[in-house]
C-alpha cells in the first residue's frame, strides 16, 4: 500500500516534515536517536531549491548543535546525472536520452522555422480570408513566436501528449486561422525532431521527463537502504507523479502532500475536472485529486500529519467552503451554520484586508504592514505576489524604514545597467541619426572608453552641447567627431553664439575629441556591417561584445565595473551563451536591436541573498512550503492573481482538447492551491488596489468568494483591521500644510532693468514679464533642444529665406518667367539647406504649390507696388521719455504708388490670430508700422503705413493675405497709422510702468491660454505650484 501523508494548511510544512521524520512517525522502522550518520541515509525530494535550503536550516535547528551529516535533499526535476549513481545500471548509457538543448539555442533554431512560415502562408490563405493574416514579418517577430512555440512544445511533452495526433485533426472542423497553424505545426513536428537529432540534443521537457523516469526506475530496481521521502509536490507533471508513486511504494518510502482537503464533500470532490466547463479545473484540490488517482489510492488512504489550532482549523473549513467547485456552490445555504460556527471560532480574526486606492498606496500600505509585523524581536514577515511591479514598489517603500528586502522573483536582465548600455549602443549604431540614444550612450554610467569616469562625463557633456543640441540634423555615433568639428566651427562663426560657448576651453574641446575618437574606435567593429545585407548572428554577437567591452573598459584596461555585481554576472553569462550559440541565423544590422531584445526577454537577474532576514518578498513559486509569522498576499485582483488564462497562438482549445491537454484554467487551480496554503499562516494580510493601470479593478475571485462566505459584517471587520495600515501610511506621508508657492513678481533695482527692447519682446513683457526678468536681468538662457529633423519652424524659415532671396533678386513678379525665377531661388536655398532626402521629398512639392500661389498673389497687387523690401532692420528708436529704445525687423515692406507702405509678416503657422493683432495683444506688426512712421528703417525714411497684414502660406499652396486693421466680429476698423500710434502709446506706458521700483516682473501675467506652462522659464517661476493654489488669472482665450 503506498504510504502517503498530507500536512494541512496552518501547520508549518517543513518543520512538521522534519519532526515527523526524526520522531519516526513518517517512515516505519526509522527514528533518529542521535546517531550522527543515520540521517545521511535519508533522501528527501522537494519542489524548489529554496525549500531545500530552508529544510536544511530546519534540520540544523532541530539538531540543536549536535553534529550530524544531513540528509540528501534534492529539488525535484533538477537531478544531475552522476555516473557513480548509475554504475549498477550500466553507467551513463542507462540514460538513453540526449542532453537538453539550451534555451537560447532552441529559440534561435525555431525562429527561422517560424519565419519561413511567412513565405508559405499567402498561397493558401488567400482562399480562406478576405483580409491578410498577421504572420511574422521580421526575424524579431519570429523569435517572439518561437518562444510561444517552445512553450507549447514543453506543455505537450510535459503532459506527454502525442504530437502525432495532430494529423488526426480534421481541418474542416477548425476555424480558418487554426487550419493555417495546424499545417505549420505539422511542418514543425516533422522538421524539429530531425534538427534535434542532428545536434544530438533533446527538448528540455522531454529530458526532464526522462530524468524523472530514470530516477523512478533506479529507486524501484535498487531501493536505497534509508528512507526516501518526496514532500510538497502536487505532481502536476505526469512524470513527477510517477516518481512520487514509485517513492510511495518503497519499503522505506513516503510521500507528503501539501494541504489535501480530506473533509471536502464527495460530490464536490467528484465535480473537479469532470465537467467540460473550464472552471472545474480551477479548484485548488484538482491537482492533488489527479495525483492520488495516478498513485492508485483513495483520498481516505491519505493520513494527515500535524495538529491545527482550533482557530486555524476553523479557517481551513471556511476557506474550503469558499473555494468549493462552482457546480456545488448551491450547498452554501445548507452549510451556512457551519460557516457561522467557523466565524465564531475566530476563523478570520487574524486576517486583515487592505483595499487601497491605487497601486502606489497599496505598496506603501504593505510596507507599513511588513514593518509592523516585525516590530517584535524574532518575528518574520513576507509578501507573496505574482505582480513583480508591486514587489519592486514594496521593496522601494521599505527603504524608508531602513529595510532592504530581496525580491526573490528577481528583475528583468534587459532592464539592468549593463544591458541598457548594450541596448543604447545597438540603437546608436544600428539605427543612426537618433540623438536620444546617442546622448543616453554618452552619459551612461558604465561608459568609460579607457578614460577616467569624471573626465569621460565632462567630455560627454561638451559633445552634447556642441554636436547634439540646437538646430537640425541626423547625428551618427560612428562619425560623431566630424559633426562635432563642423558644428564647433559653425558656432564660432555665428555672431549670436550660445550662452555656453565661451565657457568651453581648449582643454574641454581636446577631451571631447579624445572621447569621440575612442567612441568611434570602439563602435567600428559593429559599424563595419552597415553595408552588409545580412550578417550571421555569430559575427554580429562577436562584434557587439567587442564594441560593448571597448565602451566599458576602464582606465586600467579592466572590465571589472562593466560586469560587476549580480546583474553583471548574469549579463556576462547571457553574452557567453549568445557567443556559443550554434545558430547560423542571418540578421540585418537594422534588425539586430529588436532581435537582441527578443533574445534577452525573459532573462532574470536573481538577487544575491543579503537583505534583512526578517522580511522576504516572494513570488508564488518561491513561497511554497515557506513559513513566516505574518504573510501578506498582494495584488489580489482578477488578471493579476489569478492571471487571466492566455490564449495559445498556435492551438485552439478544441485542438488542445483533442490532444488531451489540460485547459489553461489548470494554472488557476495551481494558483488557487498557493492561495489556500498561504491562508494557513497564523496572521494574514490580503491586499488589493481598487484601481489598477488607471482603471477600476475587480477583486480576485477567491477574495470575492471568501467575502461571500464571511458575510458583510465580517468582511467589514477585515477591512477595518486592514484600514489602519492605510491610515498609518497617510500619517507617515502627512506633512504640515505648506502654503502654495507665491506667484513670483521680482522687483530688481531700476539700474538692473533692461533699456533696449525688440518689438517681439514687447509682447513677452506684457504676457510674461518674468521671462524678460530671467533672460535680460538674470542672464539665464534655456538649453537648446536636442538636434532633430527639420520641422514646421525650419520649413517656415526656409520659405522666408526663399521669399527674401526672390525680393532681393529684383525679379518682376509680373514677368512671364517670374514663377521659374522664384523656383530657381527655391532650388538654391533648398540646396544650401542640405535637407534629408525624405524631408526634401515632402517639402519641395509643397513649396512648388506655394510658389504658384505667391506669384499669383504678387501679380494681383503688382500694379500698386513701386518697390519691395525684405528682412529690413529698424535702428533703435527712443520710446517717449522712458529712456528706453525699441528696434525690430520686418519680414517685408512694400512701397505703394501713393507713397504709403504696407508692412507684411509671412506666417506658415497658425498664430497669432488676426484678433490678437488688432487688439494689440500681439503688437509686433503695429509696432513695426510705428517704427516705419518714425523713420527707423533707414532705407525707407519716414513713411506712413498703409496696410498691416499677415500673409498666410497654407499647406495646400494657398496664399491668404489677412489684414489686421478690420474685424467683423465685433465689428471694428482702424487705420494703419491709428493702430500704429495706439501700439506706440501703449508700449510707452508699459515701459514707463517698469520705471517704478515697486513694479515687479509678474509670472504669466497674460498667458495665451489657461494652463499654458510651456514657457522657457515656467519651471523656474514654479508656475505649476502657484497656479495650483488658485493664483492664476487665466488667459484671454485665444
Amino acid at each position: 500500500m503506498p504510504r502517503v501523508y498530507s500536512i494541512p494548511p496552518g501547520v508549518q510544512f517543513l518543520p512538521t516534515l522534519a519532526d515527523a521524520l526524526l520522531s519516526g512517525a513518517l517512515v516505519p522502522g526509522y527514528r533518529y536517536e542521535g546517531d550522527p550518520l543515520s540521517l545521511a541515509d535519508v533522501t528527501i525530494y522537494l519542489p524548489t531549491r529554496r525549500a531545500a535550503r530552508e529544510l536544511r536550516s530546519v534540520f540544523v535547528e532541530r539538531l540543536d548543535g549536535n553534529s550530524a551529516i544531513l540528509p540528501v535533499i534534492r529539488p525535484l526535476g533538477e537531478f544531475s546525472v552522476e555516473l557513480a549513481d548509475l554504475e549498477a545500471e550500466g553507467g551513463a548509457a542507462a540514460l538513453n536520452h540526449a542532453p537538453p538543448i539550451r534555451k537560447l539555442d532552441r529559440i534561435l533554431l525555431l525562429g527561422p522555422l517560424v519565419h519561413a512560415w511567412k513565405s508559405r502562408v499567402p498561397a493558401h490563405v488567400a482562399a480562406l480570408f478576405e483580409e491578410g493574416v498577421v504572420v511574422p514579418a521580421t526575424i524579431s517577430d519570429s523569435l517572439w513566436l518561437a518562444r510561444d512555440l517552445a512553450a507549447l512544445m514543453d506543455e505537450i511533452e510535459t503532459e506527454e501528449a502525442d504530437w502525432g495526433r495532430l494529423a488526426g485533426l480534421v481541418p474542416d472542423e477548425l476555424a480558418g486561422w487554426w487550419q493555417v497553424t495546424l499545417e505549420f505545426l505539422t511542418i514543425v513536428t516533422e522538421a524539429w525532431p530531425k534538427i534535434l537529432a542532428e545536434l544530438g540534443r533533446s527538448n528540455p521537457a522531454a529530458h526532464r521527463n526522462a530524468m524523472l523516469a530514470l530516477e523512478a526506475e533506479k529507486l524501484r530496481r535498487n531501493p536505497p537502504r534509508g528512507p526516501v521521502i518526496a514532500a510538497g509536490s502536487t505532481g502536476s507533471i505526469p512524470a513527477t507523479a510517477r516518481l512520487l508513486s514509485a517513492i510511495a511504494r518503497l519499503e522505506k518510502g513516503a510521500v507528503v502532500l501539501p494541504g489535501l482537503d480530506r473533509e471536502l464533500d464527495e460530490e464536490s470532490w467528484e465535480a473537479m475536472g469532470s465537467s467540460s466547463e473550464p472552471s472545474s479545473f480551477g479548484h485548488p484540490q484538482y491537482g492533488l485529486k489527479k495525483l492520488i488517482a495516478a498513485m492508485g489510492i483513495a483520498r481516505a488512504d491519505v493520513k494527515e500529519i500535524g495538529t491545527l489550532p482550533a482557530r486555524l482549523a476553523a479557517r481551513r473549513r471556511l476557506v474550503s467552503e469558499a473555494l468549493r467547485p462552482a457546480e456545488t456552490t448551491d450547498h452554501w445555504a445548507a452549510v451556512r451554520g457551519q460557516m457561522e460556527e467557523a466565524l465564531r471560532a475566530g476563523a478570520l480574526a487574524e486576517i486583515r484586508l487592505i483595499e487601497a486606492a491605487n497601486e502606489r498606496e497599496e505598496a506603501a500600505a504593505i510596507a507599513v504592514a511588513l514593518r509592523h509585523a516585525i516590530a517584535k524581536d524574532g518575528r518574520t514577515a513576507a509578501l507573496v505576489t505574482p505582480d513583480r511591479a508591486l514587489a519592486r514598489r514594496v521593496a522601494a517603500e521599505l527603504r524608508r524604514f531602513g529595510i532592504r528586502a530581496d525580491d526573490s522573483g528577481g528583475s528583468p536582465l534587459g532592464d539592468s545597467v549593463p544591458a541598457t548600455l548594450m541596448r543604447l549602443m545597438l540603437e546608436a549604431v544600428c539605427r543612426p541619426q537618433e540623438p536620444v540614444a546617442i546622448v543616453g550612450l554618452l552619459k551612461h554610467p558604465l561608459l568609460r572608453l579607457g578614460l577616467p569616469r569624471e573626465r569621460a562625463r565632462r567630455a560627454a557633456e561638451v559633445v552634447e552641447l556642441v554636436a547634439l543640441r540646437g538646430g537640425t540634423g541626423r547625428p551618427d555615433a560612428a562619425s560623431l567627431g566630424t559633426l562635432f568639428d563642423a558644428r564647433l566651427e559653425a558656432r564660432g562663426r555665428d555672431p549670436r553664439k550660445p550662452f555656453w560657448f565661451n565657457r568651453i576651453g581648449d582643454d574641454d574641446v581636446a577631451a571631447a575629441r579624445a572621447l569621440l575618437a575612442a567612441l568611434e574606435s570602439a563602435l567600428r567593429p559593429l559599424a563595419a556591417f552597415r553595408d552588409a545585407r545580412a550578417i550571421t548572428l555569430r559575427r554580429l554577437v562577436a562584434a557587439s561584445v567587442e564594441a560593448f567591452e571597448a565602451l566599458g573598459r576602464a582606465e586600467d584596461g579592466t572590465l571589472t565595473d562593466l560586469y560587476r555585481g549580480e546583474a553583471g554576472d548574469a549579463f556576462a553569462g547571457f553574452l557567453r551563451e549568445l557567443v556559443e550559440t550554434r545558430s547560423d541565423l542571418a540578421v540585418t544590422l537594422q534588425e539586430w536591436p529588436d532581435v537582441f531584445a527578443a533574445l534577452i526577454a525573459g532573462e532574470i537577474v536573481k538577487p544575491v541573498p543579503g537583505g534583512d532576514p526578517r522580511v522576504s518578498i516572494w513570488g508564488t513559486l518561491e513561497a511554497r512550503l515557506q513559513s513566516v509569522d505574518t504573510l501578506i498576499l498582494g495584488g489580489l485582483n482578477e488578471g493579476t492573481w489569478p492571471e487571466t488564462p492566455a490564449s495559445d497562438r498556435f492551438m485552439s482549445r478544441l485542438m488542445k482538447g483533442e490532444l488531451d491537454l489540460a485547459p489553461p484554467e489548470r494554472r488557476i487551480g495551481l494558483a488557487a492551491h498557493d492561495f489556500m496554503m498561504a491562508l494557513g499562516t497564523s496572521e494574514v494580510v490580503l491586499s488589493r488596489a481598487t484601481r489598477a493601470n488607471g482603471a477600476p479593478a475587480v477583486a480576485s475571485r477567491w477574495l470575492q468568494r471568501l467575502a461571500a462566505c464571511a458575510g458583510e459584517e465580517e468582511t467589514a471587520r477585515m477591512r477595518d483591521r486592514g484600514q489602519r495600515f492605510i491610515v498609518w501610511t497617510h500619517a507617515l506621508e502627512a506633512r504640515p500644510d505648506v502654503p502654495f508657492a507665491p506667484r513670483p513678481c521680482p522687483r530688481p533695482p531700476l539700474e538692473a532693468r533692461p533699456k533696449r527692447f525688440s518689438v517681439t519682446e514687447i509682447e513677452t513683457l506684457r504676457r510674461d514679464p518674468y521671462a524678460i526678468y530671467a533672460r535680460r536681468i538674470l542672464a539665464l538662457h534655456p538649453l537648446e533642444p536636442l538636434i532633430r529633423d527639420p520641422g514646421a519652424a525650419e520649413r517656415g524659415t526656409l520659405f522666408h529665406d526663399i521669399l527674401q532671396a526672390f525680393i532681393h533678386s529684383g525679379a518682376d513678379p509680373t514677368a512671364p518667367d517670374a514663377l521659374e525665377r522664384f523656383l530657381d531661388c527655391g532650388r538654391k536655398i533648398f540646396a544650401e539647406a542640405r535637407l534629408p532626402a525624405d524631408v526634401e521629398a515632402v517639402w519641395w512639392p509643397r513649396f512648388e504649390h506655394t510658389a504658384r500661389g505667391v506669384i499669383e498673389w504678387e501679380r494681383q497687387r503688382a500694379h500698386d507696388i513701386v518697390s519691395r523690401y525684405a528682412e529690413i532692420r529698424a535702428t533703435p528708436m527712443p520710446v517717449g521719455a522712458t529712456g528706453k529704445t525699441l528696434s525690430g525687423r520686418a519680414d517685408r515692406v512694400d512701397i505703394r504708388t501713393d507713397g504709403t507702405a504696407d508692412v507684411i509678416d509671412y506666417k506658415t503657422g497658425s498664430g497669432p490670430s488676426k484678433r490678437q493683432a488688432h487688439v494689440l495683444l500681439a503688437p509686433q506688426l503695429a509696432l513695426e508700422a510705428a517704427l516705419l512712421a518714425r523713420g527707423a528703417f533707414s532705407e525707407l525714411g519716414a513713411r506712413q503705413p498703409g496696410e498691416l497684414c499677415y500673409v498666410r502660406l497654407r499647406p495646400n499652396g494657398a496664399v491668404e493675405p489677412e489684414s489686421i486693421l478690420r474685424l467683423r466680429t465685433p465689428k471694428s476698423e482702424k487705420s494703419a497709422m491709428a493702430l500704429a500710434e495706439e501700439a506706440w502709446e501703449r508700449t510707452e506706458r508699459l515701459l514707463a510702468w517698469y520705471d517704478n521700483p515697486e513694479t515687479g516682473y509678474l509670472s504669466r501675467a497674460l498667458p495665451f491660454k489657461e494652463g499654458d506652462t510651456d514657457g522657457d522659464y515656467d519651471h523656474l517661476a514654479r508656475v505649476l505650484e502657484w497656479s495650483a493654489g488658485g493664483d492664476s488669472d487665466g488667459g484671454e482665450g485665444e
